[in-house]
C-alpha cells in the first residue's frame, strides 16, 4: 500500500491511497470462508456451499466491504501516526474512479481540512469583565417568598384574591345574557393572576362560591388558542368566538405560604441540619451564591470567547468545512441554509480550537475519579430540584449508569475540561470584577 500527502495550502491537503492485491487478498479470502460457513443454498448442506458459488454471489460485495475497512483503518492510522491535525473528516474526492469488476489495483483520493496554526498567550495584560450577582437581603427575601409558596399548604378560602385559582362552570350567553341552548358549557379552572386583562382580573378578584360573573370571552382570553383549550372548542371556531359568558364559581383554591419553622427546615435539608431562621437565611445565601456562580462563569466565558475569537481571528478551511457539513448533516441542508448558519458554526469552531489550545498549553487533564464525582454531584442536584435527598447507594447506581453511556460520559468530561479552562482564564488574566444587583446582572428593567 502506498499513501502520499500533498499540501495544497496551509489549510488544505490531499491524501492518496493506492490499494494493491497484497493489501486485500488475504482479508477477502478470509471473509469469503467466513460467509461460506454461514450461508445455505438449496442442494447443499449448511456450511458446505462451494467457494466458487460464494464468490459468484457475494464476492464483489465482500471485496468492496474489505476495501472500505482497509481504507478507513489506513487513512486514520496515517493521520494519527503523522500527527496531522484535521478538522471534520476526510472527504473522498469526486474524481475517484473505481471499477471493482475489471481492476485489481485502485487509487483513492481524499481532501483534508487542516487545523490552523496559532498561539494563545494568556497573561495579566489580558482583561476580562467578571460580573457577579450581589446576594443582598432583597434577593434573599424574594427567594424566601418562593420557598414559602412552593412548600405551602392548600386551602379553600371564602373570598378570592388575585393569586388564587377559581374552579368555575362556564356557559355561553346570547346578546340578552340568556343561556344559549347547545352552546358552550365547560367546567374548568382559571388562575386569576395569569389573566392579562386587568379588567378581567378585577371582576374575578373578590368572587365568592356560587357567585355568577358575566364577562366577554375576549376579556377572559388573550388568544384563540386560549379560548380553544379552555372552552373545548375548535381553533377555527375560536378565531371568531366573542360571546358573553357566565362564570359560576364552584370553588376557590389558594396555596397558603409555609411557615419558616423547624418542620420546613427539616423537610428541605434533613432533620437537625438547620435549626433557626438565621441559619436558614445563611444557607439560602450560600445556595444563591453557588447558583449564580454558574451564571457568572457562563457570562464570563461568553465575553472571553467573543474577545479571543475576534482578537486571534483564526482562519479556517471554510470551503472544505462547508462541504463536510453538507455531507454529514442528518437532515438535507440547502446552500442558502448553510450560508446562513455557517458564520455561527465557524465561531464555535474557532472557540473550540482556542479552548483545545489552552487545554494543551496548560496540561489540563480530567481523571475518571473526577468524572465520577462530577456525575454524582449532577445526580444529587437533580434530586434537590424536587426537594429530595437521595440515598447514596442510589446516587452511585445512577452515576455508574450515566458514565456507562458514551454520549453522557462525554458531556461530563467535556464539562470538566471547560470548567478547568475557566479556572485557567481566571488565574492567568486580569479580572475586572463588578458586583451587580440581580436586575442589573440579568438586564431586567422594571
Amino acid at each position: 500500500m502506498n499513501i502520499s500527502k500533498t499540501e495544497i495550502n496551509a489549510l488544505n491537503a490531499e491524501l492518496s491511497i493506492t490499494v494493491t492485491p497484497n493489501d486485500y487478498q488475504d482479508k477477502v479470502e478470509g471473509a469469503i470462508k467466513k460467509v461460506q460457513k454461514q450461508i445455505s443454498m438449496p442442494g447443499f448442506r449448511p456450511g458446505k456451499v462451494p467457494v466458487g458459488l460464494v464468490k459468484k454471489q457475494h464476492g464483489k460485495s465482500i471485496l468492496v466491504d474489505e476495501i472500505n475497512k482497509i481504507l478507513n483503518e489506513s487513512l486514520y492510522n496515517y493521520i494519527n501516526e503523522n500527527k496531522i491535525e484535521i478538522l471534520g473528516n476526510p472527504i473522498p474526492k469526486e474524481n475517484n474512479t473505481v471499477d471493482f469488476d475489471n481492476q485489481t489495483e485502485w487509487t483513492f483520493n481524499y481532501d483534508l481540512g487542516l487545523a490552523p496554526q496559532f498561539e494563545v498567550n494568556l497573561d495579566n495584560s489580558q482583561t476580562f469583565v467578571y460580573n457577579t450577582v450581589k446576594i443582598d437581603d432583597e434577593l434573599v427575601e424574594k427567594y424566601l417568598k418562593d420557598v414559602k409558596r412552593n412548600y405551602g399548604k392548600p386551602s379553600n378560602p371564602e373570598v378570592a384574591e388575585v393569586s388564587d385559582v377559581l374552579y368555575i362552570d362556564i356557559v355561553e350567553l346570547d346578546e340578552q345574557n340568556n343561556i344559549v341552548a347547545g352552546g358552550v358549557f365547560k367546567s374548568t379552572s382559571i388562575g386569576i393572576d395569569r389573566l392579562k386583562n386587568e379588567a378581567a382580573k378585577a371582576k374575578l378578584t373578590g368572587a365568592k362560591k356560587e357567585d355568577k360573573i358575566f364577562i366577554n370571552s375576549n376579556e377572559l382570553y388573550d388568544s384563540a388558542v386560549d379560548k380553544s383549550m379552555s372552552l373545548g372548542i375548535d381553533k377555527e371556531v375560536a378565531e371568531n368566538f366573542n360571546a358573553n359568558l357566565q362564570l359560576t364559581v364552584r370553588n376557590i383554591a389558594r396555596m397558603e405560604d409555609a411557615e419558616l419553622n423547624q418542620e420546613l427546615f427539616d423537610k428541605l435539608y434533613g432533620a437537625g441540619t438547620i435549626n433557626s431562621e438565621v441559619e436558614f437565611k445563611d444557607k439560602i445565601k450560600s445556595e444563591l451564591a453557588l447558583m449564580f456562580m454558574q451564571d457568572t462563569d457562563r457570562k464570563f466565558v461568553e465575553a472571553a470567547e467573543k474577545t479571543l475569537v475576534e482578537k486571534l481571528n483564526i482562519t479556517l478551511p471554510d470551503e472544505f468545512l462547508k462541504r463536510w457539513l453538507m455531507a454529514v448533516n442528518e437532515k438535507p441542508l440547502t446552500k442558502e441554509q448553510l450560508d446562513a448558519e455557517y458564520p455561527s458554526y465557524a465561531k464555535s469552531m474557532q472557540w473550540k480550537l482556542i479552548e483545545n489550545k489552552i487545554i494543551k498549553n496548560s496540561n489540563i487533564t480530567v481523571t475518571a475519579d473526577e468524572a465520577k464525582v462530577e456525575a454524582a454531584n449532577y445526580v444529587r442536584s437533580q434530586f434537590a430540584r424536587y426537594g429530595q435527598v437521595p440515598d447514596e447507594t442510589e446516587v452511585a447506581k445512577i452515576t455508574d449508569g450515566i458514565l456507562s453511556k458514551e454520549k453522557e460520559a462525554q458531556k461530563i468530561f467535556e464539562g470538566l475540561y471547560s470548567k478547568k479552562v475557566i479556572d485557567v482564564l481566571k488565574s492567568s488574566c486580569t479580572l475586572d470584577t463588578k458586583e451587580l444587583s440581580y436586575n442589573e446582572f440579568f438586564g431586567i428593567t422594571e
